[in-house]
């Protein structure tokens, strides 16, 4: 319930810390003047203690030897804005992937009902879409020009800023701060926001104090900040996501662990990469699609401690978080987050769980 205006003490006492109220100025609508300048709140699990610091704090907060995982997914520019060629009606889609038959699969809206067989025509152009059928809800459309989505995508294609972001309107510096320094696989149409507070710096620093950094990729899709409509949260289902997790991370990750130090995944994106590759009970290299869907109780095989911003209520992202910290101190932190003016959401603050 985003926008009602209420104070702290008004979160809802579930089983599962799964929802809450949140005053609407909280949402972020621009990021920090500099990218490690965002606030972090460092949670600690075994004493429940908070502490108030700036991002630029992790490598004070980390020890030597420890391994920080990152999700080096690269945002594409997913968002697409044209017209029906047959009624000029306006039109608005969301590019979802790439099927193998080379269709490209969309969340679309417009006014009245589009016909399979209809032509859309992408602003700018040349690039026109056909819609050929329906997957799961979804249009199936072929476009109209060969070639990768990628490619056609930066020809045609918009930032996908989240709507709770200035309505979704971009504006030129979210080309570079809605994308992490660390972005090297096309493939994401969210960005992995708790990676957006990292700067070259920083990963420089964390180098220079013995702190190892790993990549993970996961590509973030529905199956990530889709919202949760089921009445039971644990039947929500999960749409799937494509992330591989190499046999270096893997080793580095054994390696951190045998020598007694601890393994922070950055982003509940990364967790759930690393929790796909051990989902057989044991951290093995994975690559293909996952659907995993983590919520209490939940026991966690590849992480020692989190970075991660605040969500949405009613997101499997809370439920992630709920089921890593546990409900009663999230809700406590969310709390303490809301009364001391935290930033929310994908352009906000974040907090060290560990």
């Amino acid at each position: 319930m985003i926008g009602a205006n209420h104070t702290v003490g008004m979160l809802t006492q579930n089983d599962t810390f799964f929802d809450y109220l949140l005053p609407e100025h909280l949402i972020a609508q621009e990021p920090a003047a500099e990218r490690d300048g965002s606030r972090l709140l460092v949670v600690d699990r075994t004493t429940g203690d908070l502490q108030h610091r700036k991002f630029r704090d992790l490598p004070d907060l980390l020890s030597p030897g420890d391994l920080v995982v990152l999700n080096n997914t690269r945002v594409v520019p997913a968002r697409l804005m044209g017209h029906r060629e047959k009624t000029g009606g306006k039109w608005e889609g969301l590019f979802l992937r790439q099927t193998t038959e080379g269709l490209w699969e969309l969340l679309a809206q417009t006014r009245g009902s589009p016909e399979i067989g209809e032509t859309i025509v992408l602003d700018p152009g040349p690039l026109k879409l056909t819609l050929r059928g329906r997957s799961d809800g979804h249009w199936l459309a072929e476009p109209s020009l060969p070639g990768l989505a990628v490619q056609l995508l930066g020809q045609a294609g918009h930032i996908p800023l989240p709507p709770y972001i200035r309505k979704g309107k971009e504006s030129e510096a979210d080309r570079e701060r809605y994308q992490t320094v660390f972005a090297e696989r096309d493939g994401s149409i969210a960005a992995p926001t708790a990676g957006l507070h990292f700067t070259p710096g920083l990963l420089e620093e964390l180098a220079l104090r013995g702190i190892a950094t790993s990549r993970v990729t996961l590509h973030v899709g529905l199956g990530t900040f889709a919202p949760i409509k089921t009445a039971d949260p644990t039947q929500h289902s999960m749409h799937a996501e494509w992330g591989e997790v190499s046999a270096d991370t893997v080793s580095a990750i054994q390696k951190c662990r045998a020598n007694g130090s601890r393994v922070f995944a950055i982003g509940t994106t990364a967790t759930r990469a690393l929790e796909s590759a051990a989902a057989e009970g044991k951290l093995a290299p994975w690559q293909g699609e996952t659907r995993i869907f983590i919520y209490p109780p939940y026991r966690f095989r590849a992480i020692d401690g989190l970075v991660t911003n605040f969500h949405l209520p009613r997101t499997t992202l809370l439920m992630l978080v709920s089921a890593f910290a546990g409900s009663d101190l999230v809700r406590r932190v969310y709390e303490e987050a809301i009364h001391h003016e935290y930033r929310f959401f994908s352009y906000g603050d974040a907090m060290l769980i560990r």
